[in-house]
């Protein structure tokens, strides 16, 4: 295995070999998720670039790294500038760059890794794609871990709120709709939501990596390596799910040939849609079909996610009691592992939704700073930590994120101003009303306003999707400048997390989950909708400047604070809930 500095020269050397003067990787697996296997981590392997978005792109004189404004300054941190370009992957595209420095060059690409929607770009600026047998960087990663092998569980029913058959007869009656015989899915969240399995082969979302076909009959073939699956699991499945190992995929796809076969090209790597063309199937190309009725959780997922939550928030707060007496005798990591232990208090605990980002001072203006032993920073008197975390739970995944300040000297001025206006975007979010129809891009504007009329932004989406004891990011639906036709659905959980960044100093980030449900206002005939707020933790009265903020914010605030103290203070002990009390108190009460 070449040392780290000469693996992009090596990756150079297997290029040539394979015809090809250059290279695109993006970062994912074959199921092109956030969250991957070590064996699948190329990426992070071929640059030192850790974060969970991003792509490589290398030619015979140059090499250049493409990251978001989350990644930025991490990526700065991470990558040899003397090997690989770092650039805003808004602000240079991947497909701009590589036009401009190897237009007439032969690009390779993994098929498997990249999806159609993704690859059209790169084919648009006139590059000359090859798709690649083989991943060169396999060629040169000897010691590539083996591909992970846990077992498959069964979600319950009286967790899952909606039986496996329930879901397939719903899916195949959408087949036979549309007169198209079989849907591929290679999304394991997909798969887990629609057969009600779990699983634990990725980090942080309890997925079992497989492949399924649904069929127009409700039947499924589920391609899955037989290891992970014990009698019981079997049983669970049932006989309408027939089990085949992963090598059999590419016969199962051909053998589906002449047939209509539904392909998301966004989800889907393209080499289904290549495998399914040369067979001659016709491809059918449409969305996920289990993407919007998973973001849509049952009266049972809702009831878990509250469930979830409670326990959540008695883990948070009793960090942050502990924190009270603990911030400058602590570390980042010590810190995020001591939340980590409050929350194991709980037998319901099954693990992190996610790395925890723990930066305090300069650190937690790194928007996804991952802290590690090495970067790992003890907190400081008199600054601002940033706590981004979250928990999985059997009924229902969690996502918060608190700053608070260490001192004992009051804060000043500037890092209340900012920290107030971040909250009052947080607020004017959480007390959104709106019609049903809406759409994430069109609420972001109303956690930016305050932020802007200060001359502050950020520079990432304010609201994600969170699944039912899967995936931390779940889509269709965000809330975020960029425009996603998905509207807000009754169901739906989103996070709100308005923030500020400044490089070198501090980051502020204030973040609760919320459920859309139906809301009492409303003409006869229209519907409206509005959030309830799942998250139960204080936010730090320290940094808040009551100066900036109206009345009803701050009725908001407190009201908001006392349903945190109702809930959670009888679960505490009693230091915890004095600490509690006093963290809860209406604003004006000192």
């Amino acid at each position: 295995m070449p040392p780290a500095p000469n693996r992009a020269s090596a990756l150079r050397a297997v290029l040539s070999q394979m015809g090809v003067d250059g290279f695109i990787l993006p970062r994912g697996d074959e199921h092109l998720g956030e969250y991957v296997a070590p064996c699948a981590e190329r990426l992070a392997w071929l640059t030192g670039f850790t974060g969970s978005a991003g792509i490589a792109a290398i030619l015979p004189d140059r090499a250049a790294v493409f990251s978001d404004g989350r990644y930025i300054t991490q990526m700065d941190q991470q990558v040899d500038a003397g090997v690989w370009e770092r650039l805003h992957i808004r602000e240079t595209p991947p497909p701009a760059w590589l036009a401009a420095h190897g237009a007439s060059l032969r690009i390779g690409y993994d098929p498997r890794l990249i999806g159609e929607s993704a690859l059209r770009p790169f084919s648009d600026a006139g590059l000359a794609l090859v798709a690649l047998p083989a991943n060169p960087v396999d060629r040169i990663w000897t010691d590539r871990p083996a591909a992970p092998c846990t077992p498959c569980v069964p979600q319950p029913e009286d967790l899952a709120g909606q039986s496996s058959h329930d879901k397939r007869a719903a899916l195949a009656a959408s087949l036979r709709g549309a007169g198209d015989s079989a849907l591929v899915l290679s999304d394991p969240a997909s798969i887990a939501w629609l057969l009600n399995i779990r699983g634990q082969d990725v980090p942080y979302t309890p997925l079992s990596l497989s492949f399924a076909i649904v069929h127009d009959t409700g039947h499924v073939t589920l391609l899955i390596d037989p290891a992970k699956l014990s009698g019981p699991t079997r049983a669970w499945l049932g006989p309408d799910v027939t089990l085949l190992p992963p090598d059999a995929l590419e016969e199962t796809l051909r053998a589906l040939a002449p047939a209509r076969v539904q392909v998301d090209p966004t989800g889907n790597a393209i080499w289904f849609i290549q495998t399914l063309v040369d067979a001659g199937a016709t491809v059918i190309r449409k969305e996920n079909p289990c993407v919007l009725p998973k973001a849509i959780k049952n009266p049972t997922e809702q009831e878990g996610s509250r469930h979830a939550h409670l326990l959540d928030g008695v883990a948070i707060c009793r960090f942050l009691h502990w924190l009270e007496g603990n911030a400058t005798r602590t570390t980042e990591l010590e810190a995020a592992d001591r939340l980590d232990r409050f929350r194991a208090a709980s037998p319901d605990y099954r693990g992190e939704s996610f790395p925890a980002i723990s930066g305090a001072g300069p650190n937690g203006a790194v928007i996804h700073y991952r802290v590690t032993p090495e970067t790992s920073r003890a907190l400081q008197a008199n600054e601002v930590y940033l706590i981004d975390s979250g928990g999985q739970y059997p009924f229902g995944t969690t996502d918060i994120t608190r700053t608070v300040w260490t001192g004992p000297d009051v804060p000043d001025a500037d890092i209340r101003n900012a920290f107030t206006r971040v909250l009052r975007g947080h607020i004017a979010l959480a007390r959104a009303r709106f019609p049903t129809g809406v759409t994430g891009h069109a609420l972001d504007a109303l956690a930016r306003h305050a932020l802007w009329d200060g001359g502050l932004d950020y520079d990432h989406g304010t609201g994600h999707g969170i699944g039912s004891y899967l995936s931390v990011h779940e889509g269709p639906a965000t809330i975020a400048p960029v425009f996603r036709p998905v509207m807000l659905r009754a169901g739906m959980i989103l996070s709100n997390e308005p923030g500020y960044y400044r490089p070198g100093a501090f980051g502020i980030r204030l973040e609760n989950l919320h459920l859309v449900q139906p809301s009492p206002i409303g003409e006869a005939g229209r519907t409206f909708l509005e959030f309830e707020v799942l998250t139960h933790a204080p936010f730090d009265r320290r940094l808040i400047d009551a100066t900036l903020l109206q009345p009803d914010e701050i009725a908001w605030l407190d009201r908001y604070h006392a349903r945190v103290l109702e809930r959670i203070a009888p679960q505490l002990e009693s230091s915890a809930r004095t600490w509690l009390e006093a963290a809860c108190a209406p604003l004006n009460a000192g």
